[in-house]
């Protein structure tokens, strides 16, 4: 009660949700959602029916089966039933060289130096090897043909035709001879390939033995050109030796001097000796001139007589210095010893050539008495032991490959066409 006796007023309390009604609306809920109809569904069509196998399809296959399958088939069935084994001897040479180089070949060999090293040889032998002029030896020697021909009627594919012409060999030739050579270092490898081992082998030495022979067919070629072109500059150098001194002797004979000089070293000695004595004299002169009074005096005259006598003797020499020629006219003394010193600059220019000619000439002539290339085999060749070709997993293998790439190709064109109509 407040003051002017009047109860104040409560606030109205407020009404708090109990969990009866909570559950009651939850459950009411519920029930809308159940008695709701479901969403409409639509079914849409499908665009593509299923799968299925048409004739295109089964074409890929038959031609899969034809172009990929039987020729693989067909090829793995010869390899393992109608090929004939081939067993393979394996030879490793170079060719060496024990030439010393011509003491005129000095600066050819500095050349040859700058330019780089070149195998000619090697470059000859592996030609030899794959050519007809080899073959034909080698069927001298033995029955090549009968044996690369004995299984043709098995195995057409790896054996020689019985009726192959010498070109047909040469080219079957250079199947069963496998030749590898490196121009860097030399090195040649050589492998024969042949229907039993000792053929093999002996095939393989045979073409050593013709090798060898090759190069010395070579040697003998050098070895005469080497004599040969030695002797030419030897004959060249001795003319020209000839020539040099006959040339001196020519000036000698004209100018009656020897060795300018020497000559001219004395002509200059005996001018100094002169020109000392005038000097001598003047001085004497002058002196007898100072101390006497009378100057017709005898010493006097004597004196002056001695100078111009000196003096007549020094203009005599100095005319000396010049040499009367063939045609009459003076020469220089200095022109002489200018044509003196390249007359003695060729001369001794030819000695030593000729001398350096005559050493290669002995040079030459001694390579010639011996063997300056060889083979060097550095692998054996020996007979095999088992046949190492046909190389059946490495056939099979490329025919595959290329048997699908083809097949690919061929059937990309044929739907490229198809999409295009």
């Amino acid at each position: 009660m407040n003051a002017g006796g009047e109860v104040p007023m409560l606030p109205k309390p407020k009404l708090v949700e109990t969990d009866v009604d909570a559950v009651a609306r939850i459950a009411a809920a519920a029930r809308a959602r159940k008695d709701a109809k479901p969403p409409k569904v639509i079914q849409v069509r499908a665009t593509v029916g299923p799968a299925k196998m048409r004739v295109r399809h089964w074409g890929q296959i038959v031609s899969f089966l034809l172009l990929v399958v039987l020729p693989f088939a067909a090829t793995a069935f010869y390899l393992a039933e109608r090929a004939t084994p081939q067993y393979a001897s394996t030879v490793g040479f170079t060719v060496r060289s024990n030439e010393t180089a011509m003491p005129t070949d000095l600066l050819g060999g500095i050349t040859q130096l700058a330019a780089g090293p070149a195998n000619v040889d090697g470059d000859i032998l592996h030609e030899f090897i794959e050519s007809q002029t080899l073959v034909n030896r080698l069927l001298q020697r033995m029955d090549l043909r009968d044996h690369y021909a004995a299984p043709h009627e098995r195995d057409p594919v790896f054996a020689l035709s019985p009726d192959a012409t010498t070109e047909d060999f040469v080219r079957y030739w250079q199947r069963v001879v496998r030749l590898s050579y490196d121009q860097a270092t030399g090195l040649m490898e050589l492998q024969v390939l042949a229907f039993d081992a000792e053929t093999a082998h002996r095939v393989t030495r045979a073409i050593i033995e013709e090798s060898q022979t090759l190069l010395n067919e070579l040697n003998v070629a050098a070895r005469t050109d080497s004599v040969r072109y030695a002797e030419d500059d030897l004959a060249i150098t001795t003319a020209r030796l000839v020539r040099a001194r006959e040339d001196l002797a020519a000036f000698r004979s004209r100018t009656q001097i020897v060795d300018p000089e020497i000559d001219l070293e004395g002509r200059l000695g005996v001018l100094t000796n002169l020109q000392q004595q005038l000097a001598e004299v003047l001085v004497e002169y002058d002196l007898l001139s100072a101390n006497t009074a009378n100057p017709n005096d005898t010493r006097l005259q004597q004196m002056r007589q001695r100078v111009e006598a000196i003096r007549a003797r020094i203009s005599e020499e100095r005319g000396t210095f010049t040499v009367v020629g063939e045609d009459g006219r003076d020469e220089a003394y200095a022109d002489l010893m200018t044509e003196y010193e390249g007359l003695v600059v060729a001369r001794e220019l030819a000695e030593t050539t000729h001398g350096l000619a005559v050493a290669a000439l002995d040079l030459a002539r001694t390579n010639a008495a011996r063997q300056s290339r060889y083979l060097a085999v550095y692998i054996e060749p020996r007979v095999p032991d088992s046949a190492e070709y046909p190389r059946t997993a490495m056939i099979l293998g490329q025919v595959a490959l290329f048997l699908l790439i083809a097949w690919s190709i061929l059937a990309l064109i044929v739907y490229s066409i198809r999409d295009r109509q």
